[in-house]
């Protein structure tokens, strides 16, 4: 029987890190489970063992280099390789005017969004270019913030854009050690830190509406999908969203 693939998912323990590591568990593989408390990462590896999948648990700050090359660290030591890294961690800042908006929190968003998409794909980068069969996959959560902001929301949104950079060198550079890397934009999946949507968040025009939402789970499904491509193909850029959010047109 072949070794399972490994993935490692970092904000893994809640949304859209559950949900891939669920959906990646029923497609076989083995699954690193990082992010900063232990208990909820402790009850998704619950699910993936029931799912019949292998979990690892590591609790690691993506913003702090040091954890970062334990987590990594770790993951070579329990399993030898990594197939794939699903950069998914995130946080945002107070939706406040952006000239309101303190240095500590802009620095907060830039540490976790950017700073540690690049240390794990960093870590990532050097595995798979070891290991042997070289090469492996990465995906970075991008966001709709990718493309377009949200009113008062300059942290987020700028660290979202750069990820769209991160994904294009991590792809160029990683080419010649068949490393490939593909941007998942997210929409509006209901998850805890999403589930505002539908009482209501400010739109461009100054309104205040609800926003239609979608399951986690169709989130989970294309990160399987992007994961499970051959080595050949690779999907660059995929949004997925809830249909009738006001994202496409003018609202």
């Amino acid at each position: 029987m072949p070794s399972p693939k490994i993935a490692l998912i970092t904000g893994a323990g809640t949304g859209v890190g559950k949900a891939a590591a669920l959906a990646l568990a029923k497609e076989g593989y083995a699954v690193v489970l990082a992010g900063r408390r232990k208990e909820p990462l402790e009850e998704v590896a619950t699910a993936v063992q029931a799912a019949g999948a292998k979990a690892l648990v590591v609790q690691a700050d993506v913003g702090d280099p040091a954890q970062v090359k334990a987590l990594f660290a770790r993951t070579k030591e329990t399993f030898g390789r990594l197939d794939l890294l699903f950069n998914n961690a995130g946080m945002g800042a107070p939706a406040v005017p952006m000239d309101e908006l303190p240095f500590t929190q802009w620095k907060a968003v830039v540490d976790v969004n950017l700073t540690g998409s690049f240390l794990c794909a960093q870590e990532a980068m050097r595995m798979m270019k070891e290991q042997r069969p070289q090469g492996g996959r990465i995906i970075n959560n991008g966001s709709i913030s990718a493309h377009a902001p949200r009113p008062n929301s300059v942290a987020y949104t700028s660290t979202k854009h750069a990820i769209t950079g991160l994904t294009k060198c991590i792809a160029l550079d990683g080419r010649p050690f068949d490393i490939a890397c593909g941007q998942i934009d997210i929409g509006n999946a209901h998850t805890p830190m999403a589930a505002r949507m539908a009482q209501g968040v400010p739109q461009a025009d100054g309104s205040v509406r609800p926003e239609p939402l979608m399951d986690v789970e169709s989130v989970g499904r294309t990160i399987a999908y992007m994961a499970t491509l051959p080595p050949d193909a690779n999907a660059l850029f995929v949004t997925v969203m809830a249909t009738k959010m006001p994202f496409v047109g003018r609202g």
